[in-house]
């Protein structure tokens, strides 16, 4: 199996892919909020044979094989815990037009025109060379297929009370490296401009305000982030800074305890496109 990006690989086959795996439920009710938006983007037909991107535990994997009811999902994505969770789940729920595959996006051989629409969920922002991914997804699609994916927006300290702790509490940590793809993608003249190297027309950016639910109260929230998508940037913290940096973000999080649970505003962009017919 030939893999682009080695880091994204050990990291999602480590310790980050063995938890999003053992908390697939958490994790999809945090992102379930944008699904809406990216499906309306994506305009699945009945028939339609769809590729989702960087699937995970195939949450939106499984949404898509409901929607093409006639047609098939295949879910791409190089985490063999995730992959595995995604397979028993869809067994579990009777979903039968529905195939899982390991391999990094940007290189795997997909047969050429496969599919009628490619979709991502938070999937396509790590490619080693993100035009070359987008083209070799162009293959997969058929002429005038269309591709719809959902990416982060602007990262912002001044709106993001856990970002601004993170800054805060490590002001000598470099945050640049790992918010570098995220904030690369935020950029919807980037993306627009990848797109259109790969050869995709129609292009369009929608911007998605959404609000994710973190957990049942702030500490919860603070306990489970810390554990997972902020354990990158305080795995190398001393003791005490760790237990500021968690007392910080459980005031930071404290406004957001609406109706027994924290739901923190968030924003992201919905790119869409369709391949040159």
């Amino acid at each position: 199996m030939e893999i682009a990006n080695i880091e994204q690989h050990r990291l999602w086959n480590g310790a980050d892919g063995a938890h999003w795996a053992a908390h697939q439920a958490r994790y999809d009710a945090m992102a379930a909020p944008v699904n809406a938006a990216l499906f309306d983007a994506a305009r699945i037909l009945p028939t339609d044979r769809v590729l989702d991107i960087g699937c995970g535990t195939g949450q939106t994997t499984r949404i898509a094989a409901r929607l093409a009811v006639r047609g098939h999902a295949t879910g791409i994505d190089i985490s063999v815990p995730m992959l595995d969770s995604a397979r028993r789940t869809a067994v579990d729920e009777g979903i039968d037009n529905i195939t899982f595959e390991q391999g990094d996006a940007q290189v795997f051989p997909f047969a050429t025109a496969a599919f009628e629409v490619a979709i991502s969920r938070a999937g396509t922002m790590f490619f080693e060379d993100p035009v070359a991914a987008f083209d070799n997804i162009g293959r997969a699609l058929v002429p005038g297929g269309r591709i719809a994916f959902l990416c982060h927006r602007e990262l912002d300290e001044r709106d993001n009370p856990i970002l601004a702790t993170l800054i805060a509490h490590l002001p000598a940590a470099d945050f640049g490296e790992q918010l570098s793809a995220v904030t690369d993608f935020a950029d919807s003249s980037v993306v627009d401009a990848i797109l259109d190297r790969a050869g995709f027309v129609d292009r369009a950016a929608t911007p998605v305000v959404y609000h994710a639910p973190l957990g049942r109260d702030a500490v919860d929230a603070t306990d489970f982030l810390l554990r997972a998508q902020l354990r990158g940037f305080v795995s190398s913290a001393e003791p005490t800074t760790l237990r500021r940096i968690r007392d910080a973000l459980v005031t930071a999080l404290r406004p957001y305890e609406i109706d027994g649970e924290v739901r923190l505003p968030a924003g992201g962009w919905v790119y869409a496109g369709s391949c040159r017919s």
